[in-house]
């Protein structure tokens, strides 16, 4: 049995999907300073010169990484995040919305070191791509606290839900990395952490429930060590993405 040729289109997409499984493979390998166009080639069958059919540099190849990622651990974020809120007594659905993006930057973690020296080099062609990235999951935490009736009604309750997630999202990275160093080795208990940083956070918000802000109150859930106050925050994220199709 014949199979069915590709088209040029199908084929073109194909050699695209190469490129990219094979420079996540190399970033994992050997870090950001082993990726070269000519390595990205010869590990996806294809002369180098073919590379920039598909991608007009390097840099354009660690943005499709990066989008591509992140778009990916958002979404299974999001259906963590949905989950949670179905069984708000369930610590562990809600452990699974920081587990997530714990796991996926240390699946890839050079996307993640790429991203933040970008986004604090001002001469990097990156840095653009890298501050619109974390803006994607503060957005995305905003949306998150705003599902679970956390309001931003003033400019300072905007400011600190703002400040909340950029706190998570920054201690969500901290801690990945820390375990990938070996000084955290249980990601559960990073995890754990991660839930109780949010709850403590969640205590400087109004809830719409009201006084949440004042008494400590809102749709509770099992805490770390008995019935909890506050819902967990559902989930930090990092910004590089990171899962095979890239990998947020």
């Amino acid at each position: 049995m014949t199979s069915t040729p590709l088209s040029r289109s199908e084929s073109k997409d194909l050699t695209r999907r190469r490129l990219i499984s094979a420079a996540l493979t190399l970033l994992d390998e050997e870090g950001e300073a082993g990726l070269t166009t000519g390595k990205v080639a010869k590990a996806a069958g294809i002369a180098q010169s073919s590379f920039y059919v598909h991608f007009k540099d390097m840099q354009e190849l660690l943005r499709v990484l990066g989008e591509e990622g992140g778009d990916r651990l958002r979404g299974e974020m999001r259906e963590a995040r949905r989950r949670a809120r179905e069984a708000p007594d369930d610590l562990e659905r809600h452990r699974d919305t920081f587990r997530i993006p714990l796991e996926a930057i240390c699946r890839h973690p050079e996307l993640l070191r790429i991203q933040l020296r970008a986004r604090h080099d001002p001469s990097s062609s990156l840095r653009d791509f890298a501050a619109r990235t974390a803006a994607a999951y503060r957005e995305h935490h905003a949306a998150d606290l705003a599902a679970l009736g956390y309001t931003a009604g003033d400019e300072r309750d905007r400011r600190r839900l703002e400040m909340i997630a950029e706190g998570v999202n920054a201690a969500t990275n901290a801690l990945a990395m820390g375990h990938l160093e070996g000084r955290y080795p249980d990601l559960d208990e990073c995890a754990d952490i991660l839930v109780a940083l949010s709850r403590g956070a969640l205590r400087l918000l109004r809830h719409e429930s009201g006084g949440a802000a004042q008494r400590g109150e809102g749709p509770g859930h099992a805490g770390l060590d008995g019935p909890a106050e506050e819902p967990a925050h559902p989930g930090g994220a990092q910004e590089s993405g990171g899962d095979d199709a890239q990998q947020e």
